[in-house]
């Protein structure tokens, strides 16, 4: 789910909308009023000489990449149908309670993010990435020794899902700081951590899990994530910090006076409508195919596909963004996404067309999270920008829930098996590229301008 922020930068000079680069220190290190997590905008940033672009900002773009592929990349990493089939078996109702495991993880990486930027505002970024850290290890620590599902709920949810929102949030403002002219490269490799994570980290899972058991599944990822995350403590860190941080409070990073906006609203529904479908591939393609008549290797390479090529899509619209415009991209994306599950995976009744539909839409549906904040920042300006992507990313914890909505459609309909699944996915990703598409006339009528 669901939303996961990779900070993908306007890098073009043009200043279309209000000023769209976000996220970067001044020359003398002060901060001023119009800050995010203690930073300033770009206009207080002198030139960045090309020859010195990036420098040591590339450990931080390792950094940041890690943070990605144990937050998001990670937080969906339930073993359900193990659990469901030799743990929990006697256990009513047992694959419905398991699949909240990863929602709540999910709702909480989300839900409290709004408390960790005003953590990073008094305490700065390392304090908050190193709790993070803790938390993100603990948790997946603790989950090794769960026998009851709401072990799970209280580890890999809640204990997890907070130390992943601290390290998630941490990073979201540094590693622009580093870039200028290769700023969109650097971010586009940062989105794509969580597409790296979603490939390997379930089959590392599988492989520990048929050798060792369950348990030391879980311990054995713990303390991968705490390597990677450890490493993004020494790597990650802001360019110039400020001399004198000013703790913000719950009125500033939530400004529910945004909403007046109308594109920032339009912008809103179209990501929380469209991000229902995101998970619906990932969580049911696999029984798809097994219900197909294919293996079950067979069903997980179609997911490692999509998570792969969702990798590739993040880079890609990082570099399109730039040349077409952020809205543009995002459009673009939607759509071919929507026409992916209505135009392919809806008459995909064999390996090759299913391989090709986890192909296209792995590359086009992760275009939000790779454009949330350059989008969110270009239509509030830089003073709401922190409240328009707070309020984003808790209204996105609705999203998560998209799987178990498609689930009671399909247990409600007699249409044909996973039918409801397709048209949900399909459908939703619809009408998001609609409402974008309402958006990009409100702010240009020209339908070819770059936006």
């Amino acid at each position: 789910m669901t939303n996961e922020l990779a900070i993908t930068l306007d890098n073009s000079n043009e200043k279309t909308f209000s000023d769209p680069e976000v996220l970067s220190i001044s020359s003398n290190g002060q901060s001023i009023s119009d800050t995010v997590n203690g930073e300033l905008s770009e206009d207080n940033l002198p030139p960045v000489e090309d020859e010195k672009d990036g420098g040591f900002g590339w450990f931080v773009v390792l950094g940041a990449f890690l943070v990605q592929v144990t937050s998001f990349g990670t937080s969906t990493s339930v073993m359900q149908d193990y659990y469901e089939q030799n743990v929990f078996v006697n256990v009513p109702n047992a694959a419905v309670n398991l699949s909240f495991v990863g929602t709540l993880a999910l709702v909480c990486l989300n839900a409290v993010s709004p408390i960790v930027q005003i953590c990073v505002s008094t305490f700065g970024v390392k304090p908050v990435l190193i709790t993070g850290t803790i938390f993100v290890g603990l948790g997946l620590e603790m989950a090794g020794f769960s026998t009851q599902i709401w072990h799970l709920y209280l580890t890999q949810g809640i204990i997890y899902g907070i130390g992943a929102s601290c390290i998630y949030v941490a990073i979201m403002g540094v590693a622009p700081q580093w870039f200028s002219k290769r700023r969109g490269l650097a971010l586009g490799l940062i989105a794509s951590g969580s597409g790296i994570g979603g490939l390997v980290i379930p089959f590392i899972m599988t492989s520990i899990n048929a050798s060792l058991g369950p348990g030391w599944t879980y311990r054995i990822l713990g303390f991968i994530c705490l390597f990677c995350d450890i490493l993004a403590c020494i790597f990650v860190r802001e360019k110039n910090p400020a001399a004198v941080r000013h703790r913000k409070k719950l009125s500033q990073i939530i400004n529910f006076s945004i909403l007046k906006d109308v594109n920032f609203v339009l912008f809103s529904v179209a990501s929380d409508i469209g991000l229902f479908g995101y998970f619906i591939p990932y969580f049911f393609l696999p029984s798809y195919a097994t219900h197909l008549g294919l293996t079950a290797s067979q069903g997980s390479a179609l997911v490692a596909v999509s998570s792969a090529c969702n990798f590739v899509g993040r880079i890609i619209t990082g570099f399109l963004a730039d040349r077409i415009g952020k809205i543009n991209t995002n459009l673009l994306f939607t759509f071919i996404t929507s026409l992916s599950c209505l135009l392919i995976w809806t008459f995909a009744f064999n390996y090759g067309s299913l391989m090709g539909f986890s192909v296209v839409f792995g590359l086009t549906s992760g275009s939000f999270f790779a454009l949330i904040s350059p989008i969110t920042a270009s239509l509030l300006g830089m003073e709401s920008f922190p409240s328009g992507l707070s309020l984003l990313l808790f209204s996105n914890v609705l999203s998560v829930f998209g799987p178990n909505m498609a689930s009671a459609i399909e247990a409600g309909v007699s249409s044909a098996p996973y039918f409801s699944y397709k048209m949900f996915a399909g459908v939703a990703y619809l009408l998001a590229a609609i409402f974008l598409t309402i958006l990009k006339l409100r702010l240009d009528r020209n339908f070819f301008a770059k936006v």
